[in-house]
């Protein structure tokens, strides 16, 4: 307690030396903290956002079609054989004309079936999504996105107008909600497009066929992704009679993981160019210690004289030392959560949010402690090992 005032009052008795002393600590824990902070933050923003996309899917694709083809029936089939298996949605798209009135252009057609809804959390604005009935009848129905309402009939509220699909009437059934989080609103943003029953799209496409190649699988209550998938790929083994290369079966949890070994690896890059600073700022403190023992040489004769030895000298002088870089980290922490603040303030508008992360606090802390060690123990030692009579008779 003793060595700690005296380090308090040596800060003190030269304010304006330790405030620049401590600005490199100040600066090194501010960019630690505050960035580190900023990946993590945008880090659970992302995957907040690619779970919204489909997360609770896994996706077939299916790269032989010729040698055992997969048709709707097959699907079905599947679904009615495996509890498992909630939704199995095939689909299919292709880039055709749409055109209502005066109003034309392209819009990107789905070919889907009833279960697709479900398996991509499609949700409706007005109207209703295409059932098993339209799949099999091969309705002339279709559900279209805002932007598709908006440009080709006028509105949104247009459930019952017919509009043409390359050159075919087509009754709307469905619009979907504005902002619509899936992985084919994410690719289609401010693109006009139209889901139509699977069999109507074989119809209207000469490039879409009864063979399916794309679809998702959703799992019933109980089972998970890992599980799906492994059931997936198990029965695709054996339709394909072991040949792997015939598809491929990957869920929402590959890209959480990628996206989730990408920011880590960030975080560490940053905190190691934050860690450089702080190390800078050990050397500046380690500098200003030296010139510290220098100009209390005398003082440092006085108290070996009347009794001090070795190791009250050595903790006096580290004592001041882990002070500086302390005091320093707690500045740098409380300037980082401001800066934070008003980070998460101005990008209010876009739904980020900015917490400082405790786990960074605390290796800020115990990294500034250890510097305040490593850097004060060499001007320590070189005090504590001073003879009392070369101290005294220091003139410097």
């Amino acid at each position: 307690m003793r060595s700690l005032i005296m380090a308090l009052r040596s800060i003190g008795a030269n304010k304006m030396r330790s405030a620049l002393t401590m600005l490199g600590i100040i600066i090194g824990v501010m960019a630690l903290v505050v960035l580190v902070s900023l990946v993590r933050g945008a880090t659970g923003s992302i995957t907040g956002a690619v779970s919204g996309l489909g997360s609770s899917v896994v996706s077939v694709n299916i790269y032989s079609t010729e040698k055992k083809p997969i048709t709707l029936e097959d699907t079905e089939a599947w679904a009615a054989s495996d509890p498992a298996l909630r939704y199995i949605a095939p689909y299919s798209s292709d880039t055709l004309a749409v055109r209502r009135g005066e109003n034309f252009g392209s819009a990107t057609v789905y070919g889907v079936t009833g279960s697709y809804r479900m398996a991509q959390n499609v949700k409706l604005a007005s109207g209703r999504f295409i059932s098993a009935p339209d799949v099999k009848n091969h309705s002339f129905v279709c559900v279209i996105n805002q932007t598709m309402a908006e440009n080709l009939v006028g509105y949104t509220d247009c459930v019952g107008k017919r509009v043409q699909i390359n050159g075919a009437e087509y009754t709307i059934i469905g619009v979907l909600e504005p902002e619509e989080e899936s992985l084919t609103a994410l690719f289609t943003a401010g693109q006009m497009s139209a889901f139509i029953p699977y069999t109507s799209l074989i119809r209207l496409s000469s490039t879409v066929s009864s063979r399916i190649s794309s679809l998702y699988v959703s799992p019933s209550e109980g089972y998970t992704l890992e599980m799906i998938d492994e059931k997936m790929n198990d029965l695709l083994l054996d339709w394909f009679q072991e040949d792997e290369d015939a598809f491929r079966v990957s869920s929402q949890n590959l890209l959480e993981d990628a996206m989730g070994k990408i920011t880590s690896v960030l975080s560490i890059l940053l905190g190691g160019i934050a860690a450089i600073s702080l190390i800078v700022g050990g050397i500046g403190i380690m500098n200003i210690m030296m010139v510290t023992v220098t100009e209390r040489t005398r003082e440092i004769g006085i108290r070996k004289a009347i009794g001090a030895n070795r190791g009250t000298i050595l903790i006096q002088f580290l004592m001041e030392a882990v002070v500086l870089c302390m005091m320093g980290c707690g500045l740098g922490i409380f300037f980082s959560w401001g800066i934070l603040r008003l980070v998460s303030t101005v990008v209010a508008s876009t739904g980020l949010v900015f917490t400082m992360d405790a786990s960074v606090v605390i290796v800020a802390v115990v990294f500034c402690f250890l510097i305040g060690i490593i850097f004060g123990l060499s001007p320590a030692n070189k005090a504590a090992k001073m003879k009392p009579i070369d101290a005294l008779h220091y003139g410097g």
